[in-house]
């Protein structure tokens, strides 16, 4: 059940005929009459520099907006109905593309674009974005969990195409599909686990501790702040987390639920030391400048995390998307200007659920630096 909207627009050869509004009005009605039988106009109205407006209404409380601008020669069209759960579409979009090529002789038009309906409104959010803020559609068919805890929106949705995947604040998090996103984060078949003291901070949905101890680590210890992520995914995520999130202390492993920022300090104070750390915390944020919350929340973890590393050891972490370069250098530079000089590298991967390639980063401390 949900807002279907569909959208088309035409680029006009002739923007002198954007003038006569009761052309346009005929040309339209007749294309859109074979495809939705009692359709009405209810308003026409000259606009005058801005251009014409014209609203139609019909079945399934369907409202037709057409919006001509004479400036650039261009009219668009949105056609927007309620589809119940048991309720056929109004329009297939093989319709819409007829009713495309029928408007493009009438309109005069030399270049047109029209787009699957857009469904809002309704139980399931279909629309994600990518890490440059394009809209990505998914296949969602079930909600499994939802929950607002004190610090995020938490939600689980089914995907056939994806699996369970895992949604924090409206942004892809992590599927069953994603093996490739922890295996490229920790670098498997690169580095060498075994015997190693791990760190992570962040990582709720578990797929990295699940991993990681399959390398058969000294200890691994995780230190994330929202129980509500792992009891959900320990539900709904098992192709990810396995079981490690039965039980928050195991053989060669504990799950600490607290603020990272406070047990990095008190490894400071102690001299704890790790061979890796993790940070499966916040991604690289898109701005002008490198300044804001999340940036001073990243320059702190990113110096707090590296004094808890000993002498040889490295932190991992997750960037952005490939398509975000200007986030990416922004966050490069910062790693030049840590308190602790550090070396990096990165990698990258097509992450499946996330319909992109992701960079990876890879940094240890140079050899100037003091222990």
């Amino acid at each position: 059940m949900a807002i279907n909207t569909i959208l088309m627009d035409f680029k006009v050869n002739e923007p002198a005929k954007l003038d006569s509004g009761s052309n346009i009005q005929t040309d339209v009605h007749q294309v859109l009459e074979q495809f939705i039988p009692g359709l009405n106009m209810h308003m026409m109205q000259d606009c005058g520099p801005d251009g014409i407006l014209i609203l139609w209404s019909g079945p399934r409380s369907c409202l037709v907006t057409l919006r001509a601008f004479r400036g650039p020669g261009l009219i668009s069209i949105s056609i927007e109905y309620y589809r119940g759960e048991e309720e056929d579409a109004l329009l297939s979009f093989d319709q819409v593309r007829t009713i495309e090529s029928l408007l493009i002789p009438k309109l005069n038009s030399i270049r047109s674009h029209k787009y699957p309906a857009f469904k809002r409104g309704g139980i399931l959010n279909r629309y994600l974005v990518s890490s440059d803020e394009r809209v990505l559609e998914y296949d969602f068919d079930k909600l499994l969990f939802e929950e607002k805890t004190a610090h995020q929106k938490v939600q689980i949705y089914h995907s056939p195409t994806f699996g369970n995947m895992l949604v924090l604040d409206d942004l892809q998090n992590l599927a069953d599909s994603d093996i490739i996103y922890t295996e490229t984060l920790m670098q498997r078949g690169k580095e060498n686990y075994e015997g190693k003291e791990v760190l992570i901070l962040g990582g709720g949905d578990g797929a990295l501790l699940w991993e990681l101890l399959k390398e058969k680590p000294k200890f691994v210890t995780m230190l994330e702040i929202d129980d509500v992520v792992m009891q959900s995914c320990k539900k709904y995520l098992r192709n990810s987390c396995g079981t490690c999130l039965d039980n928050y202390n195991g053989e060669n492993y504990k799950i600490i639920v607290a603020d990272c920022v406070q047990w990095l300090d008190k490894y400071i104070t102690d001299g704890t030391k790790f061979d890796y750390v993790f940070g499966d915390l916040t991604d690289i944020p898109l701005s002008s400048t490198p300044q804001g919350e999340i940036w001073d929340f990243i320059r702190l973890i990113l110096n707090k995390a590296l004094k808890v590393l000993n002498s040889t050891g490295k932190f991992m972490t997750h960037g952005n998307g490939i398509s975000c370069p200007t986030a990416l250098a922004m966050y490069e530079e910062q790693l030049k200007k840590l308190e602790t000089p550090v070396d990096f590298s990165r990698d990258h991967a097509f992450v499946p659920s996330f319909m992109e390639d992701w960079v990876f980063y890879q940094f240890n401390c140079t050899s100037s630096c003091l222990h």
